[in-house]
């Protein structure tokens, strides 16, 4: 057995030596194109790095001091100042932060602040349009966004989109927001008339969540639908 196999050793080194002699002449038949190919590859590294350290976060800093300046305004709901800023570089508002630094962080949520601004201006159309470029997976912050979408339909009087985001912001993990936006679909619901779905929805709050504050008194609500069921 062992004189079998010293004879194939050598066999098995002249397939090696034959892989390598092949790859070695790959690489110097297409030596150019590659060292081509590896030099744009690092270029563009290059190119994506010095985007991001010399242009991206410099300007991402100078938009987290913008958006600072409307949130003050924000907290004391000067919500028409902290959108449209007060006529100086200092606060040029959720609108400017948006338009001037639109790749930031900070832009995407001054989009947000800016929704709901419009919100509370009665500014509906334009409240939707900034809430929906807001783009979050905060359990807390992205359902509520959602559920200003389907208010802000709500008030401009089309039901049936604002159930839609309704259903869509209860659609969350968080279960204090949950029974919140089920019991503003279940309401809409009433609204038009379709007090089976409204009966759905009640009752999913009455079985899911128990303990917040919307099931205290969900029977109040379910009794009534009941009633007006035909």
């Amino acid at each position: 057995m062992a004189t079998k196999k010293e004879g194939q050793e050598p066999d098995n080194l002249k397939t090696v030596e034959n892989v390598l002699s092949q790859s070695e002449a790959f690489i110097e038949k297409y030596q150019k194109q590659i060292l081509y190919g590896v030099g744009i590859v690092v270029l563009i590294v290059l190119a994506i790095l010095a985007f991001r350290n010399w242009y991206l976060v410099p300007k991402e800093n100078k938009a987290e001091t913008k958006l600072a300046v409307c949130q003050n305004y924000f907290a004391v709901d000067s919500f028409r100042v902290a959108l449209n800023g007060d006529g100086t570089e200092n606060c040029i508002g959720f609108k400017g932060v948006v338009d001037e630094y639109g790749m930031t962080k900070s832009a995407n949520l001054a989009n947000a602040y800016a929704g709901v601004c419009c919100y509370k201006l009665k500014d509906y159309n334009n409240a939707i349009k900034y809430l929906k470029k807001f783009n979050g997976k905060d359990l807390n912050i992205a359902p509520s966004i959602t559920g200003l979408i389907g208010d802000s339909y709500i008030e401009l009087g089309q039901t049936e989109e604002g159930i839609k985001y309704f259903l869509k912001a209860a659609d969350t993990d968080n279960e204090m927001i949950s029974p919140i936006y089920l019991k503003k679909a279940a309401i809409a619901y009433e609204s038009r008339g379709d007090y089976k779905k409204a009966i759905e929805a009640y009752t999913k709050i009455k079985d899911e969540y128990v303990r917040s504050q919307e099931a205290s008194d969900i029977d109040r609500y379910i009794a009534r639908a009941q009633a007006l069921v035909k």
